[in-house]
């Protein structure tokens, strides 16, 4: 009897797991209108076709995952701009001073552009392209993004890469 019990409420954990990812899920498509969705997206398949690449494909659990960090980083009411550490190819934003819009997020990450040098496949100045390289990865094809308004105003947002990029020794494209 007890053991029954046991497996009963390990159901019923995982159940309850389930039903809260799928909630999370729910809860972030719902989040973002077909707008703010573009947004984040138009910039980097704009990126992404300057190379030859394919466009980019918005991900309900790649945005589920940017939500949770952006949500983690207001929890600590400082929207610092740290990178979650999770399995995912990772661009990260903060912006002050006014009421920075994805697609100016974006636009930032894309203008690193200027700082690679495909022939040696390097970044100029201190590695000032990681997020560049990370939008035009070739074998990226998956999105989802966050933004936060943080406590004191500024901006924070993140967008999460499917299969990740940036792998030490190989191009982008």
């Amino acid at each position: 009897m007890e053991r029954a019990q046991q497996q009963e409420g390990i159901v019923f954990t995982l159940v309850t797991l389930m039903l809260g990812i799928l909630h999370t899920a729910v809860t972030v498509e719902a989040q973002y209108s077909n707008y703010e969705v573009q947004s984040f997206l138009d910039p980097q398949n704009e990126a992404r076709a300057q190379v030859g690449l394919p466009p980019l494909v918005w991900n309900n659990n790649l945005a589920a995952f940017a939500h949770n960090w952006a949500m983690e980083r207001l929890e600590y009411g400082d929207c610092r701009l740290e990178h979650s550490g999770g399995p995912y190819g990772e661009n990260i934003f903060w912006g002050i001073g006014k009421d920075w819009q994805p697609w100016e997020a974006v636009q930032e990450w894309v203008n690193e552009r200027n700082w690679y040098d495909y022939y040696t496949n390097t970044c100029l100045y201190y590695d000032a392209c990681g997020h560049y390289t990370q939008i035009v990865w070739r074998q990226t094809t998956q999105v989802g993004c966050s933004r936060q308004e943080c406590p004191d105003g500024n901006i924070f947002m993140t967008c999460n890469y499917y299969p990740r990029g940036n792998w030490i020794g190989q191009r982008p494209y």
